[in-house]
């Protein structure tokens, strides 16, 4: 009895290393199939790019569910899908794959794989954005200055020109001045709480 209880207790201890080598190797072999594919598409080879892609996607390597969303969106290497399109740009977004953030934020807009949902879209680009993409900011800052998708709302605006200046968007400090000057101090003031509260969050 007593060195039946000793094995188990050093199977409880294995056990958790051998789940650690099992999942390392698992990755390491999706970072494997993803390389393939991305030299693959490098030569022009997308259906072999998909191929490698779509192994590496479903052992859940967020790289590779990006590109995979990429290639269902676009058509290249397999037949255009665009519900497979936001499946996989969804589970890359979910695991924080910055672009797969924006890019969902994009489908869930033009309503592309999926039912159009606002609040949804400007939901992932606000994270995107939060978490340094550029071009997410840039467009929620002309979102909020135009008021066509979403409530004109230029202390809003401000706030995310501000955001993809820092997030060293092109045209980011120049948009910013440009709805500053329609605003009060109060106004710039209130952006510019907003602002400083985004990069404590």
């Amino acid at each position: 009895m007593r060195c039946l209880c000793k094995f188990k207790n050093q199977i409880k201890r294995i056990t958790p290393i051998f789940t650690l080598l099992t999942g390392l190797f698992l990755f390491l072999s999706a970072e494997a199939d993803y390389e393939d594919g991305v030299n693959a598409a490098f030569s022009g080879d997308f259906e072999t790019a998909f191929k490698e892609f779509i192994i590496a996607a479903e052992e859940g390597l967020s790289l590779a569910q990006y590109n995979l969303g990429i290639l269902y969106f676009t058509g290249q290497g397999v037949e255009q899908n665009f519900d497979e399109a936001f499946k996989w740009t969804k589970a890359a977004a979910e695991q924080g794959h910055l672009n797969a953030q924006f890019n969902l934020g994009s489908l869930y807009l033009d309503g592309q794989g999926t039912s159009q949902d606002i609040p949804q879209g400007i939901e992932w680009f606000s994270q995107a954005a939060k978490n340094g993409h550029s071009n997410a900011a840039y467009s929620l800052a002309k979102m909020h200055q135009e008021g066509e998708i979403i409530s004109k709302d230029l202390v809003q605006a401000h706030a995310w020109a501000a955001q993809s200046a820092n997030n060293e968007h092109a045209e980011g400090t120049q948009l910013k001045l440009e709805i500053e000057s329609n605003l009060s101090n109060d106004e710039i003031s209130q952006a510019l709480r907003l602002f400083a509260a985004w990069q404590i969050q």
